[in-house]
């Protein structure tokens, strides 16, 4: 990593915490403790870090602007002039200007952290791929929720989870651990 390799936090806000989301089944238990020590990494070498927020649109939606879930974590808040990128949908990328801001500072490699795995995080590590940029993935600094098919089948965060790693790796991005990053 250098100062050209940006650290993407996607998503992490309050409403996407285990506690918040008491009774459903999350992956990477260790992944907000791993998100901090990337974020705390890339700030003590003072390289580029970009908080990405999402602004739901829905109603009854936790990540809703003035709703308690939508704060950040604390290691997610932007510090000094580190850029804060809000969104409403998936892509980080999608009516931001995430895209330009990274031309502007010449940085190609990213390095993605966040919730959860096969929403925010897909879909912005597969854009950023898409539009040029090389990406790796942090695998223990994200997580996913179970989810139940129309079927019944109910499938665990954990199996969601690697499912989309195993769906990002090579094709979309170099997926690694927090310890392969940060030593």
């Amino acid at each position: 990593m250098n100062a050209k390799t940006a650290l993407l936090l996607i998503d992490w806000q309050q409403g996407l915490r285990t506690e918040s989301r008491p009774g459903e089944d999350r992956s990477t238990p260790q992944a907000a403790e791993n998100g901090a020590r990337l974020a705390s990494h890339w700030r003590a070498n003072g390289w580029p870090l970009i908080t990405v927020q999402h602004n739901s649109t829905e109603e009854n939606s936790d990540l809703r602007p003035g709703m308690p879930g939508h704060a950040l974590e604390p290691f997610a808040e932007p510090q000094g002039n580190e850029p804060h990128i809000t969104k409403t949908v998936n892509s980080a990328f999608l009516g931001t200007d995430l895209q330009l801001h990274l031309m502007q500072h010449g940085i190609r490699d990213l390095v993605v952290s966040g919730l959860t795995t096969d929403h925010c995080v897909s879909t912005t590590v597969r854009m950023a791929e898409n539009l040029g940029f090389n990406v790796t993935l942090v695998s223990d600094a994200c997580a996913a929720y179970g989810k139940t098919l129309p079927d019944g089948t109910v499938m665990s965060g954990d199996t969601i989870h690697r499912a989309n790693l195993a769906s990002l790796q090579d094709e979309f991005a170099i997926i690694v651990t927090t310890d392969e990053i940060v030593g």
